[in-house]
């Protein structure tokens, strides 16, 4: 089973690991961090590098897609190199999937044109801009268009859990979710816009204009 992450600069870290963690747990999983030229990608505060050992052309045709987010999503929105890989490994992989602002690169290659998909709560209207219907929801599942799309960062994980049963079996599923001891009690309940109030959201929009 072979698995692609791709990476490019400014990428969201847990959108990628995220998945990965889970991923990795099932023997026989083959994840192969993939990009544009091989070699040490920063994260989008600069902070984390990763490695990216295969180019796009090499790894044409994989298993699974799993198209992370971050802020360097927005340039690959035009690269029609990147847009022409996910074109042609979505025509035959098992599975095409996002976090975060990653639909927005599957949404520009075409392949959520009509469907309903989410991101990013922030970028929703990106999304809707791009041909897709967006939603709220942390996952979103086209399972006859082979196509999943997950929400903000953290969500990923959730979707991750739900490709190995799709892929293996709920056991699996389950035994992944205990390995990473993924058993969520955050001590605020502050992880959707709905939940939070003005003097929080103008934190994080200091927060966020302070790493544009």
């Amino acid at each position: 089973m072979q698995i692609a992450i791709p990476l490019f600069p400014r990428f969201t870290a847990l959108d990628g690991i995220g998945p990965y963690e889970v991923l990795q747990r099932i023997p026989g999983f083959d994840i192969t961090f993939i990009g544009h030229d091989t070699g040490e990608v920063r994260s989008e505060n600069g902070f984390l590098g990763i490695t990216v050992d295969r180019v796009f052309e090499e790894v044409a045709h994989p298993d699974i897609v799993v198209f992370p987010g971050g802020i360097g999503t927005r340039a690959l929105m035009k690269d029609e190199r990147v847009l022409e890989w996910v074109r042609g490994a979505h025509e035959s992989s098992m599975y095409t999937t996002s976090v975060c602002t990653g639909s927005l690169v599957l949404a520009a290659a075409g392949l959520l044109d009509g469907l309903t998909a989410t991101t990013h709560w922030a970028s929703l209207d990106v999304l809707a801009d791009n041909g897709a219907v967006p939603t709220g929801e942390r996952v979103v599942e086209h399972l006859d268009q082979r196509i999943i799309t997950a929400a903000g960062v953290s969500s990923g994980i959730d979707m991750a859990i739900r490709l190995v049963e799709l892929l293996i079996d709920a056991t699996a599923a389950k035994a992944c979710q205990l390995m990473i001891e993924y058993d969520p009690q955050p001590p605020f309940d502050a992880g959707a816009v709905h939940k939070v109030d003005a003097i929080v959201m103008a934190r994080v929009i200091e927060y966020a204009a302070a790493r544009q």
